[in-house]
């Protein structure tokens, strides 16, 4: 089959994608979130998260947390075999529009400093390198570059 943006739908994930999502989240992560994070996330009535699916089956995805007035991006995966195919991009503009109708100021995460496949989705998606965690992530003592995308509604930046 070949390929088509407009076959991948981005639906709010539900507890029953967490078969799904927590195979995709082990082949993932080096140090991956637990099936029990992820319930909380899902009863958290400040955290959004979205899926994304291509041929009946979870591609990847996105998550975040609506903290005082801007968003923390706290997940965002695709599966290997479905990478380069725009679903990344799909599920961090899906982020952008929920921050942008919750007016928050802005978004920001955390992402490795030698994962240059995300820094190049994250660019895309209009975010900027704002500065850096030393040491931030624990199983590799690894940096983190901390990026921020300023939503277009903001009254002033941080």
């Amino acid at each position: 089959m070949i390929w088509e943006p407009k076959s991948i739908k981005v639906f709010r994930m539900k507890k029953h994608h967490l078969d799904e999502v927590m195979e995709l989240e082990e082949r993932s992560f080096s140090v991956p979130w637990s099936r029990k994070s992820f319930l909380e996330e899902l009863k958290n009535p400040n955290a959004y998260y979205f899926i994304a699916v291509l041929d009946k089956k979870i591609a990847g995805y996105a998550g975040m947390w609506h903290v005082v007035n801007e968003g923390h991006i706290t997940k965002v995966a695709v599966a290997e075999e479905h990478r380069q195919k725009g679903i990344g991009t799909m599920l961090v503009k899906e982020l952008v529009a929920v921050s942008e109708k919750k007016h928050m100021i802005g978004l920001t995460l955390e992402v490795r400093i030698n994962n240059k496949s995300a820094h190049a989705l994250y660019a895309k998606t209009g975010f900027k390198p704002e500065g850096i965690r030393k040491n931030y992530y624990s199983d590799t003592k690894e940096d983190a570059v901390i990026m921020w995308y300023y939503s277009e509604n903001q009254e002033y930046k941080i």
